[in-house]
Order: C-alpha cells, then structure tokens, then sequence
C-alpha cells in the first residue's frame, strides 16, 4: 500500500478507529484474509462468507502482528468498525489507485483464458518493472481490491483479472481499478446458465471498454463476433490481435511442437520469433492477448517474444503436465466450459499423435450451461470422436456420451471419483490422459490419485 495514517485510513473507509493507541501513526500495509498469512506489515479484512466469519479469527490475526483488523463488529482488537468490510476495502483500494498516478493498470476479462493470461502478462511485464497481478482467480469485488492494495509508490504495472457472475459487476470493478489499458480475450458461452444468452455475456464483457477512459487503450480479441466492436463509436485508442492479417498485433506461420504452439509475433514494430512453453494450440491467442496489452504500454517486440518464450504455467490445474512411468496425464481440471473443453481435447489428440499412444479423456460436468447443458456435453462428446479420441471417460455424468456410441471411440461411465480411478488398469505405457471438468467437480483429485494408481501398478 501507501503510507497512511491509521486515522487517514479510517477516514477513507468511512469507519471508526477501535482501541488504537495511535490513530496518527503513520502504516504502510497489505490487506490479508487469512489470519495465518497476518504479520506486522499487514491489516487483516474480517470477512463475513457463508460458512466462515473471519471475525472469528481477528484475534489470532492481531496475535500474529496484524496491525489492526477491519471490523463490522467491535471485538475489543485494535481495529476500525465498519459496515460492511467488503466495501470498507474497495473505498481504501480505489484511494490508494487514485494516489498513484504513474501506477499502469492492466485489467483483464473474457469467457476463457483470463488467468493464463494474466499471469503471461505479469511475467512479461516484470521484466520491465516491478509489478503486481491477483493471486489465483481472485478476480471479484474482493479480489480486484486486495490486488490494487498490494501496490506501492515502487509498483510500475498492475494487472488486474475481472470475472462477473451478473451484469454490473465488471462496471463496479472498473471505477475501483481505473484501468489505463483494458483487455477483452473473447465472449463464449462460460457462465451461460447465468446471464442466458451470449449477447447477455457480451454486454457483462463490455462493461470493461465502457469504463475506460477515452485516453486509454482498448485491447480487443477478434476470436468472436462482439469482442471486435466494444469500442465501436469510442474515441480511444484500440489495438485488436488474432490470427488474421487484418489484426495490429498477430501470429503468423503458427505450428505445433511436442503440443506447443511457435509463432511469428507480428506487431507494428516488426517481427519475431516465439516459442510458448504453454501446451495447447489455444494459448496463441492468450499469448497475443498478453502481447497486445504490453504493446499499448510501449514494451518492446524484442522484450516482448523474449518474455513469452520463457513464460511457464504460473497457476495451478490449468493444462499442467503430470507423467509417471511414460503415462503422461494432462490436468486441466480448474475449470471447464464448451470452448476450453474443445481446446483441451484437441491438445491431448496431438500429443498422442507425438507418443503413438491411446488417447484417454476423462472428462466431469461443465457447470453454469443452463438449459443448453445437455446439448453442449452431447457436442463435446461428438467432437472427441470427430478428433480421434480412442477412450471418452465420463464421470458424475452420462451427458457426454451417445447411445449408440460414436464411431471407434469407446465409451466409460463412471458415478464418481472414486470409482472412475479404476480406469487406470486399463492405460497402457505412452498413453496420454486428459482429464478436465468444471471447478465444483474436484477432478484434481482425480488426476492424482489416477498418477497415484499408475506409480502403484508398476
């Protein structure tokens, strides 16, 4: 954060300063909300979630140096009472952007792909300065907040992750964070259940160009039909990226090695070489998405392809590679939705085709589809047919599968996780394993118990 006064920061938060010795001390502090990560650069955020009351924990924050805590209750802690914490800690986040005004932000959205590319950008901007970014997928009215609170007078980029469940909620983070570059990856069908179409998507997306102001920079994907035209009838700069020759910054000459994508990077300052260690032909486009926003903040090619070259998985579950005794398992089990689902099957097909071995998709519900649920899991399952998959397994669910079975594909049902681990007898050395569902299914489980069986049986 910035240095502040205890009194400063009550004032700011529209709270009451608590059994504090010193309200003109002056603080320079990290919100926390976990009380076991409190020490004495910290204040700890008592939040109130559904099963847990962080006011229950405030004390052993303190104990653990925690200067104060933030409070909607009096507990008798050095604290400030407020009304609602969760506010209380977007007014502090929005002060403090305000106080820093060569501080870059960098907020990103889109129905996949947010976090890989926020942590591409992140590692790409580090090499330039030092920068900030949301830990995980903290990218909520909580997560923005305690990202942009972790920024000081040293922090010269801050990349910020935007999801939204409702319209309105991208809007409000926007007014938070302030943003100097905004970047939409695509609008595709996560969270359909949710909003019911993806024209309603599309709009939620857009509320992150419609916050800008007209001196930043609109950094537009042009992998769907609304991402192109957000900043249609704005007088701000835009910068689009993709694959087409018509897009400002782009890849061409794309091809797979040992399923990962080299390119050219194409951008208005020339040409250069990448070669992403991400697997999956569908990190080219986060890649560019990356690219595109540090071309609006004036990064060099150079610097750039260099960056994203060396760039490795930063968060977990999302197409890590796990191999034991020439089994190699693909978990992509952090999320799930009809496109990522797609991406990752195509991915385990082409790595087979590297191996030689039988390719295994061991797949969970995708969740938030709505009425089109059982359609979209039906596709998926017809597409890993069209592709080649020799194995579908389906797990908690009997929506991927088709009665009649799909061509050679051969087809597994199985009730839970702990059922399904009993695939493994059946994999044979070389074989590559996908396995992948939406974040409520637990299927990181699965993949190391499924590693764990493999080792077992060597």
């Amino acid at each position: 954060m910035i240095p502040l006064s205890l009194a400063n920061i009550a004032e700011i938060v529209q709270g009451e300063l608590c059994n504090v010795a010193d309200p003109n001390k002056i603080v320079n502090l990290h919100a926390v909300i976990d009380s076991r990560k409190a020490d004495s650069n910290t204040f700890f955020a008592a939040l109130q979630g559904e099963n847990v009351d962080g006011h229950d924990f405030a004390e052993s924050a303190i104990k653990n140096g925690a200067e104060f805590a933030l409070l909607s209750r009096d507990l008798g802690l050095s604290s400030i009472l407020v009304d609602d914490v969760t506010i209380a800690l977007s007014h502090l986040a929005q002060s403090v952007r305000s106080q820093l005004p060569n501080l870059k932000v960098i907020a990103i959205t889109g129905s996949q792909g947010k976090t890989t590319t926020k942590d591409l950008l992140q590692h790409l901007l580090s090499a330039v300065g030092e920068s900030v970014a949301n830990e995980a997928s903290l990218n909520n009215e909580l997560g923005v907040p305690l990202t942009l609170l972790r920024c000081n007078k040293n922090t010269k980029f801050c990349v910020v992750e935007m999801g939204a469940r409702h319209r309105g909620d991208i809007a409000h983070l926007m007014e938070i964070a302030a943003p100097d570059v905004g970047l939409v990856l695509v609008v595709g069908k996560a969270h359909i259940g949710e909003f019911g179409s993806q024209e309603e998507i599309a709009e939620t997306k857009a509320e992150l160009i419609a916050g800008l102001a007209d001196t930043s920079v609109a950094v537009l994907g042009t992998y769907d039909r609304f991402t192109p035209h957000m900043a249609d009838g704005r007088a701000m700069k835009v910068i689009s990226f993709g694959e087409k020759s018509s897009c400002l910054v782009r890849a061409a000459d794309i091809e797979l090695r040992e399923g990962r994508a080299h390119f050219d990077l194409v951008t208005p300052e020339g040409r250069q070489a990448v070669g992403l260690q991400l697997l999956g032909m569908h990190q080219v486009a986060n890649a560019l998405g990356a690219a595109a926003a540090a071309t609006a903040l004036g990064i060099s090619l150079e610097t750039i392809s260099a960056a994203l070259s060396t760039a490795e998985v930063a968060s977990k579950w999302r197409m890590a590679l796990m191999q034991e005794d020439e089994l190699l398992l693909i978990n992509d089990s952090y999320n799930a939705n009809p496109e990522s689902m797609a991406a990752a099957l195509r991915t385990l097909v082409l790595l087979a085709q590297e191996r030689g071995g039988a390719t295994w998709a061991i797949l969970g519900k995708m969740h938030e589809l709505g009425e089109s649920s059982i359609e979209e899991h039906q596709s998926i399952g017809r597409l890993a047919s069209d592709i080649g998959v020799d194995h579908l397994v389906s797990v908690g669910t009997r929506d991927f599968l088709s009665a009649e079975g799909d061509g050679e594909m051969v087809q597994h049902y199985f009730s839970d996780i702990a059922s399904a681990v009993e695939i493994t007898t059946h994999f044979s050395a070389g074989d590559v394993v996908l396995v992948k569902a939406s974040r409520a299914e637990g299927f990181e489980v699965l993949a190391e118990q499924i590693m764990s069986a493999w080792k077992a049986s060597e």
